[in-house]
């Protein structure tokens, strides 16, 4: 695929609400399009997320309520749940392992790092505003590399977090941040418009 065909499809990407329910995902390559998203940027390189796949019909009937009964949780091939990591500071050791096993960085310099990160993780609040922000990221990727796949996708705010957490044994660590819906699309998805780029930029 030449970039001009990437950039095409990623610009005409739309948010897909119908889904083929015949058409089944493996868990090999929903893990392959997570690996994708796994490579995504983050604040300090402390990956701030973790995946929560609902994946079987079981599943699916128990998120379905708790995302206010949208077809789509059922009909998707998967939902994907992000979940924000608001200690993202205790993966520093695991992260900078492979650094320092290749030379790209000293033990030294580790615990310089982890001692600023462990000193800005003392504010809760920060806490819980990096794992929001920096578990958007693999999330947009996870849906730009899904297209790429002629997947659909679409991004859900509409949940009760509490019910998911209970339901769900989500650890108090993790903050749900979305649901991502990915299968086939069985219908062209409704187009958009976006605002002029120019009433929403400033230079300074």
């Amino acid at each position: 695929m030449i970039a001009t065909d990437i950039q095409e499809k990623l610009l005409t990407r739309r948010a897909v609400k119908q889904y083929d329910p015949a058409f089944k995902l493996s868990q090999e390559e929903i893990l392959d399009l997570l690996d994708a998203a796994n490579k995504a940027p983050s604040a300090w390189n402390l990956q701030h997320w973790k995946f929560m796949v609902v994946h079987s019909d079981e599943s699916k009937q128990k998120l379905l309520p708790i995302a206010f009964n949208q077809q789509q949780i059922v009909d998707a091939s998967a939902v994907i749940v992000i979940l924000g990591d608001k200690e993202a500071n205790k993966n520093i050791d695991e992260i900078c392992a492979p650094d320092i096993e290749k030379g790209r960085m000293t033990e030294e310099i580790k615990e310089r790092l982890a001692s600023q990160v462990n000193n800005v993780y003392q504010n809760e609040h920060y806490a819980y505003e990096a794992a929001v922000m920096n578990s958007t990221f693999p999330a947009m990727q996870i849906m730009n590399f899904a297209t790429l796949r002629d997947l659909g996708t679409c991004a859900i705010g509409g949940f009760n977090r509490t019910q998911l957490i209970e339901s769900f044994n989500i650890d108090e660590r993790y903050v749900p941040t979305m649901l991502i819906t990915v299968g086939k699309s069985i219908k062209t998805p409704r187009e958009t418009d976006r605002r002029d780029i120019q009433t929403i930029t400033e230079f300074h």
